[in-house]
C-alpha cells in the first residue's frame, strides 16, 4: 500500500511553529516511504479564515523547503462530499437529522453538518481523509480528543480511519502551548527576526516527532542559525542580506539575517558620529598606513593595518566610528576588506580629520 499523508492548515495566517512541525514530519515520512504528501486547506469555518491566509501558508512552506505532491484541496470546494457522506451516516441509522435540520451521530451527539447544511471540521476531516485515500495522518497532541470521535464518524460513512500518529506540542517557556504571546511563535515572525530558513527547518527536522510535550529552545534555534549563515556562499549570503558580494566579509560574523543587513547597513550608509578630540592622531596615523596599501585589501592585510595602528597607540574605537558611524559591529578588519582605499580615506575626511 502506497503510504498518503496529508498537512491539513486552517487559512489563519502565518504557520504556528507547532504547525509547522507537522508539516515536517508528514513531509520527512511521506519521504521515507516513497510516499505522498497532500496539501489540504481545513477552511470549513469561515469565522477563522484569514484574508491572505492561503498565500501565507504556501509561502511558509516554501521559505522551509516543505513541498506537497498534490493540492492545495480546499474544504469549502468540496461540500458535495460531505453531504454525501452525512447520507450515508443517516441511511445507516449512526446519525439523525434534528428538527432544525442539523445532522448529529445517534452516539455521542456530534454534529456531522449545521443547519445551514454546512459540514463541521470533524465530518469534512473523516470524509476527506477517506476520499483522498490518506494512510496516516500525522498531527499535534491536541488532536487526540479527536480520535475516537473521528473514529465513530468513519465507522458511520462506512470506512475507517487511517492510522494515527500523534506528536508532542511545542510549547513557550511557561510550559504553555506557544502562542503569539510567546514571540517567536510564527515561521513569520522567525523570518522577521532574521532566522534564516534552514536553520528552522534544522530545528524543526531535530524535533522528529518527540512523543512529549517540547519547550522552545530558542538557544538553539540561534546555535542553527549562526551555523546556516556560516555555511552560506558568498552569493547566498549576499542575496539573504539583500547586499552587494563586496561586503560579505563584514556579515559573516552576523548571528541573524537581520543583523547581518544591519552590518551591511553599517557599511554601506554609514552615519555621522561623534568623534572624541583625541581621533585626530589616530586618523592620522591610519591614513599615513592606508595609503600606500593596495586599493583593496584581504582580511589579514586588515588585520595587520589594524596591529600596527594599535602598536602606536591608535583608538580602534575611533576609527569603527569614522568607518561605520557605530561603537559596535562586524569585526573592523572585515570593514576595512569591504572598504576600498579611495572610499576608507573618503570617511576619514567626512569626519574632518586630518
Amino acid at each position: 500500500m502506497s503510504v498518503r499523508v496529508r498537512f491539513a492548515p486552517s487559512p489563519t495566517g502565518s504557520l504556528h511553529l507547532g504547525n509547522a512541525l507537522t508539516a515536517v514530519a508528514n513531509r520527512r515520512f511521506a519521504d521515507a516511504e516513497d510516499g505522498v504528501v497532500v496539501l489540504r486547506i481545513d477552511d470549513t469555518d469561515a469565522s477563522r479564515t484569514v484574508e491572505g491566509g492561503d498565500d501565507a501558508i504556501l509561502g511558509d512552506l516554501a521559505w522551509l523547503g516543505v513541498s506537497f505532491d498534490e493540492g492545495p484541496v480546499r474544504q469549502s470546494e468540496r461540500g458535495a462530499l460531505y453531504a454525501d457522506a452525512a447520507e450515508r451516516a443517516l441511511e445507516s441509522g449512526a446519525a439523525e437529522r434534528d428538527s432544525d435540520g442539523a445532522v448529529r451521530l445517534v452516539r455521542g451527539g456530534t454534529t456531522l453538518l449545521r443547519e445551514d447544511g454546512t459540514a463541521t471540521y470533524q465530518l469534512a476531516s473523516v470524509a476527506d481523509d477517506l476520499e483522498l485515500g490518506i494512510t496516516h495522518v500525522i498531527r499535534g497532541n491536541d488532536h487526540r480528543p479527536n480520535l475516537e470521535v473521528q473514529q465513530g464518524i468513519a465507522r458511520a460513512i462506512g470506512g475507517a480511519l487511517p492510522e494515527v500518529i500523534h506528536h508532542g506540542l511545542v510549547l513557550g517557556e511557561d510550559g504553555k502551548k506557544l502562542s503569539k504571546r510567546h514571540g517567536h511563535s510564527s515561521i513569520a515572525e522567525l523570518r522577521a527576526e532574521g532566522f534564516p530558513p534552514e536553520a528552522v527547518r534544522a530545528y524543526l527536522d531535530e524535533l522528529d516527532l518527540p512523543a512529549h510535550d517540547v519547550h522552545l529552545d530558542l538557544a538553539r534555534l540561534r546555535r542553527l542559525a549562526i551555523d546556516a549563515i556560516a555555511a552560506m556562499s558568498d552569493d547566498e549570503l549576499a542575496a539573504a542580506a539583500e547586499a552587494p558580494v563586496e561586503v560579505v566579509p563584514v556579515l559573516r560574523g552576523a548571528r541573524s539575517l537581520v543583523e547581518a543587513r544591519e552590518y551591511a547597513r553599517l557599511v554601506l550608509e554609514p552615519v555621522p558620529a561623534q568623534l572624541p578630540p583625541e581621533a585626530r592622531l589616530t586618523l592620522q596615523r591610519f591614513v599615513e598606513l592606508r595609503e600606500p596599501a593596495p586599493e583593496w585589501l584581504s582580511t589579514d592585510e586588515s588585520r595587520i593595518v589594524l596591529r600596527e595602528l594599535k602598536a602606536v597607540g591608535g583608538d580602534l574605537r575611533s576609527l569603527r566610528l569614522t568607518l561605520t558611524g557605530a561603537a559596535t559591529g562586524p569585526e573592523l578588519a572585515a570593514v576595512l576588506s569591504a572598504l576600498s582605499r579611495k572610499d576608507a580615506l573618503a570617511r576619514v575626511t567626512r569626519a574632518g580629520t586630518p
